[in-house]
């Protein structure tokens, strides 16, 4: 009987130690993600649990890059729907700064639960932008908005309660 419990134990112990979360990141987007955790920390948006349903955030030569059709980002989906991976083409990292829009971009998806907001408007949630260089001239008012407009923002600010001030002499 002690055998087969140490034994239970044992199989339980190694099979939590194998499938203990990972995410792979790719290095050259760590930096980013760092800077958009960080604005998740200014924001008040909780993101470690939704980083570990993920099993990579890397850089792709397997999307679309001809005229017409160039696809920067996009994220991918288990068969439940759920995003599963956050995958950047090579073609983004000619410049810096597109790398940093379509990175931001694709981050706000998975963490902040974005939609697009308009086929072609420079914002960092266009479905286009016809240029990336106008969203990054206004880039810290692009990332308030950003953060202050998300779905995840506006429903944690729908749960902060106020306390009415009690009448007072004053």
């Amino acid at each position: 009987m002690k055998i087969r419990l140490f034994l239970l134990c044992l199989f339980a112990s190694c099979f939590t130690l194998t499938s203990q979360e990972t995410v792979d990141i790719d290095g050259r987007l760590q930096p980013l993600l760092n800077d958009f955790f960080r604005y998740c920390d200014t924001y008040g948006i909780e993101y470690h649990d939704k980083l570990f349903q993920l099993k990579n955030i890397d850089i792709t030569n397997n999307l679309p890059v001809e005229e017409g059709n160039t696809v920067m980002g996009m994220v991918t989906r288990d068969k439940n729907g759920a995003i599963e991976n956050i995958l950047i083409n090579w073609v983004a990292l000619v410049d810096p700064e597109i790398t940093k829009v379509v990175a931001f971009h694709e981050f706000a998806h998975h963490f902040l639960d974005y939609k697009h907001t308009c086929p072609d408007c420079d914002e960092i949630m266009a479905v286009n932008n016809s240029s990336y260089f106008n969203v990054v001239r206004d880039w810290d008012s692009q990332v308030k908005k950003l953060f202050i407009t998300s779905p995840v923002y506006i429903a944690k600010q729908a749960k902060v309660s106020f306390v009415e001030p009690q009448d007072s002499e004053y």
